[in-house]
């Protein structure tokens, strides 16, 4: 399985999120001296969750590193998230689109 695949199914069973998307960043950062040259270990991801409401974003970026402890632990070297309710994601894209 990739490390890809592994990060969407494992953001699924712990968030359960109404949306996400997960896109490998690693092409952009070929060659750099950090990279490890696997093609994955570069992400970011963006997870819409019920679950994140009441959260701060310091405990809910613990909250996504935990679900991907082991990727964290392993392959992957960067991640970004965005870890959002879904009233803050539909915000964001209505603030996107003005």
């Amino acid at each position: 399985m990739t490390i890809e695949n592994a990060i969407k199914e494992k953001l699924t069973k712990a968030f359960s999120p109404a949306g996400m998307q997960v896109v490998n960043e690693s092409h952009m950062h070929a060659g750099h001296a950090s990279s490890p040259g696997t093609g994955e270990s570069h992400f970011a991801v963006v997870v819409v969750a019920d679950v994140f409401e009441g959260k701060s974003r310091l405990e809910r970026h613990r909250m996504v590193n935990e679900a991907l402890a082991e990727e964290l632990a392993g392959g992957i070297h960067a991640l970004a998230i965005r870890a959002m309710t879904r009233p803050e994601y539909e915000a964001a894209r209505e603030a996107a689109a003005s």
